[in-house]
Protein backbone atom coordinates (compact mmCIF):
# COMPACT_ATOMS: atom_id res chain seq x y z
CA UNK A 1 0.00 0.00 0.00
CA UNK A 2 1.31 3.43 -0.91
CA UNK A 3 1.38 5.53 2.26
CA UNK A 4 0.49 9.14 1.56
CA UNK A 5 -0.25 10.13 5.14
CA UNK A 6 0.02 8.63 8.61
CA UNK A 7 -1.06 10.76 11.54
CA UNK A 8 -1.66 10.32 15.23
CA UNK A 9 -5.34 10.91 16.07
CA UNK A 10 -5.57 10.49 19.85
CA UNK A 11 -5.00 8.27 22.89
CA UNK A 12 -7.76 6.73 24.97
CA UNK A 13 -8.33 4.52 27.99
CA UNK A 14 -12.11 4.17 27.75
CA UNK A 15 -14.88 4.03 25.16
CA UNK A 16 -15.99 7.64 25.62
CA UNK A 17 -12.51 8.80 24.58
CA UNK A 18 -12.30 6.80 21.33
CA UNK A 19 -12.41 8.77 18.08
CA UNK A 20 -15.65 8.43 16.05
CA UNK A 21 -16.01 4.92 14.57
CA UNK A 22 -15.94 5.82 10.88
CA UNK A 23 -13.02 4.11 9.16
CA UNK A 24 -12.10 0.40 9.30
CA UNK A 25 -9.66 -0.29 12.14
CA UNK A 26 -6.77 -2.73 12.47
CA UNK A 27 -5.50 -3.29 16.00
CA UNK A 28 -1.96 -4.37 16.93
CA UNK A 29 -1.49 -6.51 20.04
CA UNK A 30 1.48 -8.23 21.62
CA UNK A 31 3.43 -8.58 24.80
CA UNK A 32 5.73 -5.75 25.84
CA UNK A 33 8.97 -5.48 23.85
CA UNK A 34 7.95 -7.64 20.85
CA UNK A 35 8.67 -4.79 18.43
CA UNK A 36 5.10 -3.58 17.96
CA UNK A 37 6.00 0.11 17.52
CA UNK A 38 8.81 -0.73 15.07
CA UNK A 39 6.46 -2.97 13.08
CA UNK A 40 3.81 -0.23 12.76
CA UNK A 41 6.46 2.36 11.83
CA UNK A 42 7.85 -0.01 9.16
CA UNK A 43 4.37 -0.62 7.72
CA UNK A 44 3.71 3.10 7.29
CA UNK A 45 7.27 4.08 6.25
CA UNK A 46 7.73 6.43 9.20
CA UNK A 47 10.59 6.42 11.66
CA UNK A 48 8.71 7.84 14.61
CA UNK A 49 4.96 7.74 14.05
CA UNK A 50 4.72 5.36 17.00
CA UNK A 51 7.23 6.07 19.74
CA UNK A 52 9.56 3.14 20.34
CA UNK A 53 11.03 2.59 23.77
CA UNK A 54 13.73 0.36 25.16
CA UNK A 55 11.65 0.21 28.35
CA UNK A 56 8.94 -2.45 28.03
CA UNK A 57 5.45 -1.56 29.20
CA UNK A 58 5.61 2.07 28.04
CA UNK A 59 2.41 2.03 25.96
CA UNK A 60 -0.33 2.22 28.59
CA UNK A 61 -2.99 3.81 26.41
CA UNK A 62 -4.86 2.79 23.27
CA UNK A 63 -3.39 4.94 20.49
CA UNK A 64 -5.26 5.66 17.23
CA UNK A 65 -3.52 6.58 13.94
CA UNK A 66 -5.12 7.66 10.66
CA UNK A 67 -3.52 5.98 7.63
CA UNK A 68 -4.22 7.69 4.27
CA UNK A 69 -7.67 8.74 5.52
CA UNK A 70 -8.69 5.13 4.65
CA UNK A 71 -7.75 3.06 7.68
CA UNK A 72 -7.12 3.48 11.38
CA UNK A 73 -4.27 1.61 13.06
CA UNK A 74 -4.87 1.02 16.76
CA UNK A 75 -1.83 0.40 18.95
CA UNK A 76 -2.93 -1.55 22.03
CA UNK A 77 -0.89 -1.58 25.25
CA UNK A 78 1.67 -4.37 25.50
CA UNK A 79 0.92 -7.06 28.05
CA UNK A 80 2.88 -9.42 30.26
CA UNK A 81 5.61 -7.13 31.58
CA UNK A 82 6.30 -7.86 35.23
CA UNK A 83 7.79 -4.49 36.20
CA UNK A 84 4.61 -2.58 35.39
CA UNK A 85 2.64 -1.92 38.61
CA UNK A 86 -0.07 -4.50 39.30
CA UNK A 87 -2.75 -1.77 39.37
CA UNK A 88 -1.79 -0.75 35.81
CA UNK A 89 -1.67 -4.38 34.62
CA UNK A 90 -5.16 -4.99 36.02
CA UNK A 91 -6.51 -2.04 34.02
CA UNK A 92 -4.97 -3.21 30.76
CA UNK A 93 -6.99 -6.44 30.42
CA UNK A 94 -10.43 -4.82 30.72
CA UNK A 95 -9.31 -1.80 28.66
CA UNK A 96 -8.18 -4.01 25.75
CA UNK A 97 -11.14 -6.38 26.08
CA UNK A 98 -13.63 -3.48 26.04
CA UNK A 99 -12.05 -2.13 22.85
CA UNK A 100 -11.85 -5.52 21.08
CA UNK A 101 -15.34 -6.72 22.00
CA UNK A 102 -17.22 -3.50 21.37
CA UNK A 103 -15.60 -1.64 18.49
CA UNK A 104 -17.86 -2.01 15.44
CA UNK A 105 -15.25 -0.77 12.96
CA UNK A 106 -12.57 -3.29 14.05
CA UNK A 107 -11.72 -5.53 11.08
CA UNK A 108 -8.83 -7.56 12.46
CA UNK A 109 -6.00 -7.81 14.96
CA UNK A 110 -2.33 -8.21 14.12
CA UNK A 111 -1.02 -10.45 16.92
CA UNK A 112 2.71 -9.87 17.28
CA UNK A 113 5.17 -12.35 18.80
CA UNK A 114 8.96 -12.35 19.09
CA UNK A 115 10.22 -15.33 17.04
CA UNK A 116 12.80 -16.05 19.77
CA UNK A 117 10.16 -16.71 22.43
CA UNK A 118 7.76 -19.62 22.84
CA UNK A 119 4.13 -18.43 23.05
CA UNK A 120 2.82 -18.31 26.60
CA UNK A 121 -0.70 -18.54 28.01
CA UNK A 122 -1.37 -14.82 27.26
CA UNK A 123 -0.88 -15.39 23.53
CA UNK A 124 -3.07 -18.51 23.56
CA UNK A 125 -5.73 -16.63 25.54
CA UNK A 126 -5.65 -13.68 23.14
CA UNK A 127 -5.99 -15.90 20.05
CA UNK A 128 -8.72 -17.95 21.71
CA UNK A 129 -10.52 -14.79 22.68
CA UNK A 130 -10.34 -13.34 19.13
CA UNK A 131 -11.60 -16.65 17.76
CA UNK A 132 -14.50 -16.61 20.26
CA UNK A 133 -15.55 -13.14 19.12
CA UNK A 134 -14.99 -14.04 15.43
CA UNK A 135 -12.33 -11.31 15.01
CA UNK A 136 -9.76 -12.05 12.30
CA UNK A 137 -6.21 -12.55 13.63
CA UNK A 138 -3.03 -12.09 11.60
CA UNK A 139 -0.09 -13.62 13.48
CA UNK A 140 3.32 -12.04 12.90
CA UNK A 141 6.69 -13.25 14.20
CA UNK A 142 9.06 -10.30 14.62
CA UNK A 143 12.83 -9.91 15.04
CA UNK A 144 13.61 -12.64 12.49
CA UNK A 145 16.91 -10.87 11.71
CA UNK A 146 18.16 -11.82 15.18
CA UNK A 147 18.27 -15.56 14.40
CA UNK A 148 20.20 -17.67 11.90
CA UNK A 149 18.20 -19.14 9.01
CA UNK A 150 18.12 -22.63 10.55
CA UNK A 151 17.23 -21.39 14.05
CA UNK A 152 14.52 -19.16 12.55
CA UNK A 153 13.00 -22.12 10.65
CA UNK A 154 13.11 -24.25 13.80
CA UNK A 155 11.39 -21.55 15.91
CA UNK A 156 8.85 -20.93 13.14
CA UNK A 157 7.76 -24.61 13.24
CA UNK A 158 7.84 -24.76 17.03
CA UNK A 159 5.63 -21.65 17.43
CA UNK A 160 3.18 -22.95 14.80
CA UNK A 161 2.89 -26.20 16.77
CA UNK A 162 2.36 -24.36 20.07
CA UNK A 163 -0.38 -22.22 18.51
CA UNK A 164 -1.83 -25.19 16.57
CA UNK A 165 -1.73 -23.28 13.31
CA UNK A 166 -0.15 -23.93 9.93
CA UNK A 167 3.39 -22.45 9.69
CA UNK A 168 2.42 -20.74 6.42
CA UNK A 169 -0.18 -18.74 8.37
CA UNK A 170 2.59 -17.06 10.38
CA UNK A 171 4.17 -13.98 8.80
CA UNK A 172 7.93 -13.68 9.35
CA UNK A 173 8.86 -10.04 9.90
CA UNK A 174 11.90 -7.87 10.49
CA UNK A 175 11.68 -4.11 10.96
CA UNK A 176 15.41 -3.93 10.22
CA UNK A 177 15.34 -5.64 6.81
CA UNK A 178 11.62 -4.91 6.15
CA UNK A 179 11.10 -8.63 5.58
CA UNK A 180 7.40 -9.48 5.60
CA UNK A 181 6.18 -5.88 5.22
CA UNK A 182 4.44 -6.47 1.87
CA UNK A 183 3.04 -9.83 2.98
CA UNK A 184 1.55 -8.22 6.08
CA UNK A 185 0.02 -5.39 4.05
CA UNK A 186 -1.55 -7.95 1.67
CA UNK A 187 -3.04 -9.81 4.64
CA UNK A 188 -4.43 -6.58 6.12
CA UNK A 189 -5.91 -5.41 2.81
CA UNK A 190 -7.52 -8.80 2.18
CA UNK A 191 -9.56 -8.64 5.41
CA UNK A 192 -13.33 -8.29 4.87
CA UNK A 193 -14.43 -4.66 5.12
CA UNK A 194 -11.02 -3.22 4.20
CA UNK A 195 -10.96 -1.23 1.01
CA UNK A 196 -7.31 -0.91 0.02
Amino acid sequence: MLIKSAEFIKSATKTAEYPPAQLPEIAFAGRSNVGKSSLINTLVNRKRLVKTSSTPGRTQLINFFDINGQLVFVDLPGYGYAKVPVSVRKRWGPMIETYLSGRKTLRGVVVIMDIRRTPKQEELNLLGWLNHYAIAAIVVLTKTDKLSKSKSAQQHRSIARALKIDPKDLILFSAKSRRGRDTLWRSILSLPGIDG
